[in-house]
């Protein structure tokens, strides 16, 4: 009986061993599935592999946004458009005033003119100017003017070092110098003009007709005036309209081939002509020149 009751004890307590095991590995494989003991370790490993993802994903939207952006061509910026315009980054106002430029039926010859009339800033300027592109003729004019401007430049240096040294020969405008007129005409290039005019005419009689110099501007004239004026008349060597051949009366600076040719015929109507005042009767003759042309010739 004794041997029996401590047979049974033994296997109770064996028993209870073999459940206490049991319990205590199910709660060792609770905790190892429920508890993250690399918690630290993967967090990192997380964020690495996040922050790799996320470069990728700037990467693609760069790329994706360059590819969308519309490549330029070369192109005339007088004929850009409201879409093209914006496109280019231009502001509403900025285009308008382009656009109203050219209502008035005016072009832009180059960047400068382009952002001057448009006030687009320079940054967007240097980013788009490369594509413009303007006639062949503009840029050989833009070409020559940049030349012509660089030698005024020059040449107006020269003319500022000149009149603090020297002074006037004469203020007479019919034996001005070169040297003198520039003191009051800036472009060299109308300064020999006014010479070789007043050599054409045999000098000036009257102060208006400096105005008759080609390209020469109203306040240039008047500035001219200022300092010079008609102290002596020219001594103009008149020839007689009855005796002169074609080719002398032709000479005349203000007659032209047609009135020339209207002087002979009338000469012929009236054998000779008497007083130089008829050439006042000849059909379409130019009154307003009259005391001009009777400066070269005479009847007797």
């Amino acid at each position: 009986m004794k041997i029996f009751k401590s047979h049974f004890w033994y296997i109770k307590s064996q028993r209870n061993g073999v459940f206490f095991l049991v319990i205590l590995v199910f709660i060792l494989q609770v905790t190892y599935v429920f508890v993250n003991f690399h918690e630290e370790d993967s967090d990192n490993t997380d964020k690495q592999e996040l922050a790799v993802f996320l470069k990728e994903i700037d990467s693609l939207r760069e790329h994706k946004l360059k590819k969308r952006k519309p490549k330029l061509y070369s192109f005339n910026p007088n004929y850009i458009s409201d879409y093209r315009g914006y496109k280019l980054g231009m502001s509403l106002e900025e285009i308008d005033k382009l656009l109203e430029y050219r209502k008035k039926g005016r072009f832009v010859n180059s960047k400068e003119e382009f952002q001057r009339v448009t006030n687009i800033s320079d940054s967007l300027l240097t980013e788009i100017a490369p594509y413009f592109k303007f006639p062949d003729w503009v840029i050989k004019k833009n070409l020559k003017n940049r030349s012509h401007t660089k030698d005024t430049a020059i040449f107006n240096a020269k003319v500022k070092v000149f009149k603090e040294v020297s002074s006037l020969s004469t203020t007479d405008i019919n034996r001005a110098t070169l040297r003198d007129l520039l003191v009051c005409v800036k472009d060299v290039r109308l300064a020999e003009k006014l010479i070789n005019y007043r050599k054409k005419i045999q000098g000036f009689t009257f102060e208006s007709q400096l105005n008759e110099v080609y390209g020469i501007e109203d306040d240039v004239v008047k500035n001219i005036l200022n300092t010079f004026k008609i102290l002596q008349k020219p001594q103009i060597l008149k020839v007689n309209v009855n005796t002169a051949t074609f080719k002398e009366i032709l000479k005349n600076p203000y007659i032209d081939y047609t009135l020339c040719k209207k002087i002979f015929d009338y000469k012929e109507e009236v054998a000779e002509i008497q007083n130089i005042t008829e050439l006042k009767n000849i059909s379409g003759f130019p009154l307003k020149k009259y005391h001009r042309i009777v400066l070269y010739l005479k009847a007797k």
